[in-house]
C-alpha cells in the first residue's frame, strides 16, 4: 500500500471523527494535531502541512454544515476536500507521437522508468524507442537495452560516447520516425552547474514535447530544491514518483511537487514493469483513506489477459463474494502475477479489513502460500471444491495427508478463503463509495452520512 504509515494515521483520524459523540473546538484541535502529526510523520513539507492544518481547522470551525447533515460528516468532507487540494489537478500524458525527456539524480529510477513508460505506451498501441543518453554510468546503455527488450520497444545507444547531444542526433536518424521517444539522461549526485548546463544543452537540441522529473519517494526534504532547480533549468512539465511501494514516506515528494505547481503524470508502484499506473488525485486518496478503487481493480483483472467474455462474470464473483475454492484456484491461476496481484489487492477497500487478509497484503508471502495451497486444493475432490462448508476435520487430515503439508496449512487455506470472500464482498458497497465521492464535489449534501454508513 503506498504511503502506509499516513494511510493508517489519517484512516484512524477519520475513523476518530466519525465515533464522536459531539464536535467542539477541543475535538477539532485534537483532529488537527493528529492530522499535523501524520503528515509531517510521512515528511510532508513543514510549511504545506502548517497551511493544510490552519485551512481545516478554520473551515471546521466556520463553515456550518447544510441542514440534516451532521458536524462529523461535514468536517470529514472538508479534510478529504483540502487533503485532495495538496494532490493537485491531476493530468495525463498525451496518447500521440511525442518526444519525452527524463531527468532527475542518480538512483532515482529514470532508466527503469523510461522502461516502464515503453511498455505503458506499447500497450496503448504506440510504437516506442529508448534512448541512452546517459553518458555517465557505466551500466546505463546495458542496463537501458536490456529494459527495453524486457518492454518490447526499440533502443538506441552508442556505448562508450560521452556527448549527449552527438547520440541523439544519431538516434534521430536510426528511430527518427517511432511515434514515442523516450530519452533517459544523465544524473549525479547532487544538482551541480555541470549536470543542469548539460540537461539544458540537450533540451535546445531535443526539443521535447515533454520534460519528465523522476523523484524517488524516499529523498524526503531534498525533493523540494531537487524540484526547483529542475523547473529552472528546464521547464519541467511533469513528475513521476517512483518506489512508492516502499518504506519511503513519500510526502517529501508529494508536497515538492504541490509547491512547484507541475502535475504527477505517473506513479512507479514495484519493481516490475506493471508496476506503473496513470496518477489520479481522487482515486489516491480514496485508497489512501482505505476507500478501495474499483476501476483499478478492473484494470488488473483485464490485465490478467482473461477472456473477455469471463471478465464480467469474474468480476461478479469477486465483487459479491460469491465464489467457492474452485472458484478462488482459478483466480490464483489468473491473478497469480506478483504485479497484477499487488494492484488488485491495493484496490480492495481496507477500512474494514476482515481478520485473516492482512497477511495477503505481504505479496512474498502471498506467492509462496498461492504455491502450498494450489498443492493442498489439488488434492481435494470436485465436492469438496464445489461445496467449501463440507470440509471438516477429517477432510483436513485426509487431504493434509494428500498433498504433503501440515494440518494447519490446510486451516490456514480455508481461513484465507473466508477472508478473501468477506472482504471482496465490500466491493459491493464500494462502487457506491466511489459515486459518492465524485458526487461529494458537486455538493451532494448526502456524501458524508452515507460515506459513514459504508466505512464505519
Amino acid at each position: 500500500m503506498v504511503l502506509e504509515g499516513l494511510s493508517a494515521s489519517l484512516r484512524e483520524t477519520f475513523r476518530k471523527i466519525s465515533g464522536s459523540s459531539y464536535i467542539d473546538k477541543e475535538t477539532i484541535a485534537e483532529m488537527v494535531r493528529d492530522i499535523q502529526r501524520a503528515l509531517l510523520k510521512a515528511d510532508v513539507n513543514v510549511k504545506l502541512t502548517m497551511e493544510l492544518s490552519k485551512k481545516i481547522q478554520e473551515r471546521s470551525l466556520s463553515e456550518k454544515p447544510p441542514a440534516g447533515m451532521p458536524a462529523q460528516d461535514y468536517i470529514l468532507k472538508i479534510v478529504y476536500e483540502e487533503l485532495l487540494s495538496i494532490l493537485g489537478e491531476g493530468s495525463s500524458l498525451k496518447l500521440k507521437p511525442q518526444t519525452i525527456m527524463l531527468v532527475g539524480l542518480y538512483g532515482q529510477g529514470k532508466t527503469t522508468t523510461a522502461g516502464k513508460l515503453g511498455k505503458f505506451f506499447s500497450k496503448k498501441g504506440l510504437s516506442t524507442a529508448l534512448i541512452a543518453a546517459d553518458v555517465h554510468r557505466p551500466a546505463a546503455f546495458e542496463q537501458l537495452k536490456t529494459i527495453s527488450e524486457q518492454a518490447g520497444t526499440r533502443f538506441f545507444g552508442i556505448k562508450g560516447e560521452k556527448s549527449p547531444v552527438k547520440i541523439y542526433k544519431e538516434a534521430i536518424k536510426e528511430v527518427g520516425e517511432t511515434p514515442i521517444k523516450i530519452v533517459d539522461t544523465s544524473g549525479r549526485d547532487s544538482l551541480e552547474k555541470e549536470l543542469l548546463e548539460e540537461i539544458s544543452d540537450l533540451k535546445k537540441v531535443v526539443n521535447p514535447d515533454e520534460i519528465l522529473l523522476v523523484l524517488d519517494a524516499t529523498i524526503g526534504q531534498q525533493a523540494g530544491p531537487q524540484t526547483e532547480a529542475l523547473l529552472n533549468a528546464t521547464g519541467l512539465t511533469g513528475v513521476i514518483i517512483t518506489k512508492l511501494d516502499g518504506t519511503g514516506k513519500g510526502g517529501g515528494a508529494l508536497s515538492a511537487v504541490s509547491k512547484a505547481g507541475v502535475p504527477v503524470y505517473m506513479i512507479g508502484t514495484g519493481e516490475h514493469l506493471e508496476d506503473f499506473e496513470i496518477f489520479n488525485p481522487k482515486k489516491f486518496l480514496g485508497r489512501l483513506l482505505g476507500m478501495g478503487d474499483p476501476e483499478s481493480l478492473l484494470e488488473a483483472v483485464q490485465e490478467a489477459e482473461v477472456d473477455d467474455e469471463k471478465t464480467e462474470e469474474t468480476m461478479n464473483k469477486i465483487m459479491t463474494g460469491k465464489f467457492n475454492l474452485m472458484d478462488m484456484y482459478d483466480i490464483w491461476e489468473k491473478f497469480a502475477k506478483p504485479s497484477i496481484m499487488k494492484r488488485m489487492m491495493d484496490s480492495l477497500p481496507m477500512n474494514k479489513l476482515p481478520k485473516g487478509a492482512a497477511g495477503m497484503l505481504d505479496m512474498d508471502a502471498a506467492q509462496e502460500k498461492i504455491a502450498r495451497y494450489t498443492v493442498i486444493l489439488d488434492s481435494m475432490t470436485y465436492r469438496e471444491l464445489e461445496n467449501p462448508d463440507i470440509i471438516n476435520a477429517k477432510v483436513i487430515k485426509r487431504v493434509s495427508r494428500g498433498s504433503g503439508t501440515k494440518e494447519q496449512d490446510v486451516r490456514n487455506l480455508m481461513k484465507e478463503f473466508r477472508a478473501m470472500k468477506n472482504n471482496a464482498k465490500m466491493m459491493r458497497g464500494n462502487r457506491q463509495l466511489k459515486k459518492m465521492l465524485n458526487n461529494q464535489m458537486r455538493g451532494n449534501p448526502d456524501f458524508m452520512k452515507e460515506f459513514d454508513q459504508q466505512a464505519t
